[in-house]
């Protein structure tokens, strides 16, 4: 067993912001909106996890946080995808961005960098965490297996490109997603689980990972990355 090659590794990262302006826009599927962002202070931009997060800022009013998508140093460019869904000031901003709007980009803070070299991955959430989750698969290399329970209505689903072998379940309702979860068997080997979702399901999550299946808190992160009732919430649920 490699465990020298599969500790996670927590890193630190200088806070920075980033001045930044719209370069272009495109659809994400039906519930989300890529925009690409450009600027000069992107130049030394690093997001070494695919669960790492950025705050986006405009004005006064929005300040949420989101996962980068994917950059480019050389070309200083960011990309975030950003849920459409409701009527929050984030969402509405994303709706009608164009080229040439400015914004700001602080962060990461850090990241927890999650070695691909596992026997098998597990990666759950709702529609929120479909940036991520993409992201992720993209980065497994070929020979890795990663199970994917998604709940996510019709039109936010996706093609969900990746090298490793993919197990992947759609669910519609917060219910059934927690359902397929207890219901997964999970593989031999060493694995690791990572969720992010609505805080009250990623609590019920944390508990079918630990409690149900006996999977060792030190190789899982579960996220709240929304409460509902509350804006911009953003939380890792741990002991």
């Amino acid at each position: 067993m490699q465990t020298t090659q599969r500790r996670v590794q927590r890193v630190r990262h200088e806070l920075k912001r980033r001045n930044v302006e719209v370069a272009a826009v495109a659809p994400a599927g039906a519930g989300f909106r890529a925009i690409t962002f450009a600027g000069e202070d992107l130049a030394d931009f690093l997001s070494a996890s695919f669960d790492d997060h950025v705050k986006f800022m405009v004005g006064d009013d929005v300040r949420r946080d989101y996962t980068p998508r994917r950059w480019d140093n050389a070309a200083r460019t960011l990309t975030i995808e950003f849920a459409l869904h409701g009527h929050g000031p984030a969402a509405s901003w994303a709706r009608a961005a164009k080229p040439g709007d400015s914004a700001v980009i602080g962060g990461p803070r850090g990241s927890m960098i999650i070695p691909t070299d596992y026997d098998w991955h597990l990666l759950a959430g709702d529609a929120s965490a479909l940036p991520a989750i993409t992201r992720r698969l993209e980065e497994l290399p070929a020979g890795t297996r990663a199970i994917v329970i998604v709940q996510a209505e019709p039109e936010d689903r996706r093609e969900l490109a990746s090298a490793a072998q993919v197990d992947l379940r759609w669910v519609r309702s917060e219910q059934e997603f927690v359902a397929a979860l207890r219901a997964q068997a999970l593989p031999a080997g060493e694995g690791y689980a990572w969720a992010a979702g609505e805080a009250s399901v990623m609590k019920e999550v944390r508990g079918v990972l630990l409690q149900d299946k006996q999977h060792p808190k030190e190789a899982m992160r579960v996220a709240a990355y929304w409460k509902r009732g509350a804006a911009a919430h953003h939380e890792n649920l741990e002991d």
